[in-house]
């Protein structure tokens, strides 16, 4: 039986990969601040990686590996990889597809130049931060950490506000904007994909970077809203936009309209990458309309109100800027 530290675990990607490694039957230890129960049939202990004495829950103990979701400052991935270094074989820390230098041309992988970044910072900027955290993750452990650079996440337990709003604006149904161009390609990952690959790789003991996305066009913005529509009763009537009207507009892609890039420099960089390495080593993505499908009934389970983590920013457009982009006002 592995023996698995999960630093976090409560929500969205490290709930994800704490449930795929109960399933496994692996043993669990997780560290949290305490703000949310954690799934059942792990050994929870408390802690708080932001101030001193934060991880002294974890003083004792050994692991085969360790898995870190930390998005702040590297300086706190620094301080429990240097402390777990002796006592555990593997680190694997979840960093992000955005720490690639802008622009990174359609086809780049894990080769493209990347943004600077120290373990030693605070909290600056997100690409920064997660450069930081990857570079803290290598120093403590060289070829044994293994660098989770995902794209955009979907799925189950989302607390960031992308998917859930379309499914709530697709419920609501009547005229819903549909950014187009209707076949452009999109590239995310389903939450549980992502997790149930991550832990493959350290069954297999891989190290280094891997970009762990679909391939890119695995989806469409087309696939990805009519699947909303559909799921969620088929009210939604979609009315397919010109990005020029939206730019016209001064609506925001990705925070107004997630999820959804115009064509172009952007586009490439965050939906066009090269997901081969993470391919050949085993990753397998659940078709569109699952993804959608699971987490529209995880919302409704919740009363259609998603979870929002404090540090992000809300998502979705106004009913009123919607309206008079569709010139319904």
């Amino acid at each position: 039986m592995r023996k698995l530290l999960m630093l976090g675990g409560t929500e969205f990607v490290g709930r994800a990969i704490t449930e795929d490694a109960l399933e496994r039957g692996w043993e669990v230890t997780l560290l949290h601040r305490g703000h949310h129960a954690p799934p059942p049939g792990v050994r929870a202990v408390h802690g708080d990686r932001t101030v001193p004495g934060g991880l002294d829950a974890l003083a004792d103990g050994s692991w085969d590996c360790v898995v870190d979701t930390w998005s702040g400052a590297p300086a706190v991935v620094r301080d429990a990889a240097r402390t777990l270094a002796g006592r555990a074989r593997h680190y694997t820390y979840i960093s992000s597809r955005s720490v690639y230098a802008f622009p990174a041309p359609a086809g780049s992988a894990e080769e493209s130049p990347l943004v600077g970044g120290s373990p030693d910072a605070d909290a600056t900027a997100y690409p920064e931060d997660k450069r930081g955290g990857e570079l803290a993750a290598t120093d403590a452990f060289g070829d044994r950490a293994l660098l989770v650079r995902a794209g955009l996440i979907l799925g189950p337990y989302e607390n960031v506000g992308r998917l859930p709003w379309w499914l709530n604006r697709a419920a609501r149904g009547g005229p819903t904007i549909a950014p187009g161009p209707r076949d452009l390609p999109m590239q995310y990952v389903d939450v549980r994909d992502l997790a149930h690959w991550t832990l493959d790789a350290v069954e297999a003991g891989l190290g280094g970077p891997y970009d762990v996305a679909s391939p890119s066009g695995h989806a469409t913005t087309g696939s990805f809203l009519e699947a909303c529509a559909a799921v969620t009763g088929g009210a939604a009537d979609l009315r397919w936009t010109d990005p020029a009207r939206i730019a016209e507009a001064g609506v925001e892609p990705w925070t107004e309209l997630p999820c959804w890039l115009p064509p172009g420099e952007l586009h490439a960089h965050m939906f066009a990458g090269d997901v081969g390495k993470a391919v050949a080593a085993g990753l397998e993505c659940r078709p569109v309309e699952e993804t959608v499908a699971d987490t529209w009934a995880w919302l409704r389970s919740l009363g259609g109100v998603a979870p929002m983590r404090p540090d992000r920013t809300s998502k979705g457009l106004d009913p009123e800027r919607e309206a008079a982009l569709l010139g319904l006002g």
